[in-house]
């Protein structure tokens, strides 16, 4: 079994993605079901990708299991498998994993850290989450629920 600590640095973690896949997440987040150029005409972008760039980002995303996809005549409609929350929990994950010094106060020191740079009612925010997750968890295992948090 490989080591995450032992992973090149250009792909420390496995959910790594690239501006232009991140990119065609957000597109497909907004509108499911296009195919890859409906997908680069809708990226922001300065300087647009050539189609073929797309398609491979596309074929990425699909080998990461992020997106799946489905057969219209001669291309793929693109649908995304994964929701934003749910990356972004895959993310913080790993890189928790990689991280992690064995002291939980390590992790949510970092939590509360991320919520007071962007500002005060992030922080506010926290600590409703918290309030919330204690009230509508009562006597569970403390295992976080889908959509609790």
């Amino acid at each position: 079994m490989e080591n995450n600590k032992h992973r090149a640095s250009s792909n420390i973690l496995a959910t790594n993605l690239g501006e232009l896949e991140l990119q065609a997440m957000e597109v497909l987040w907004g509108c499911p079901h296009l195919d890859a150029r409906q997908i680069r005409e809708r990226l922001q972008r300065t300087r647009q990708p050539s189609l073929s760039t797309v398609q491979s980002a596309l074929e990425r995303l699909y080998r990461k299991s992020f997106v799946d996809r489905i057969k219209q005549g001669h291309a793929y409609s693109y649908f995304v498998t994964v929701s934003r929350g749910a990356l972004l929990a895959r993310m913080l994950g790993e890189a928790i994993h990689l991280l992690h010094d064995g002291r939980m106060e390590t992790i949510l020191s970092s939590f509360v850290h991320v919520a007071a740079d962007m500002d005060e009612s992030s922080l506010d925010s926290l600590e409703e989450m918290i309030r919330n997750y204690r009230r509508t968890s009562g006597g569970n295992d403390g295992t976080p629920q889908e959509g609790k948090l």
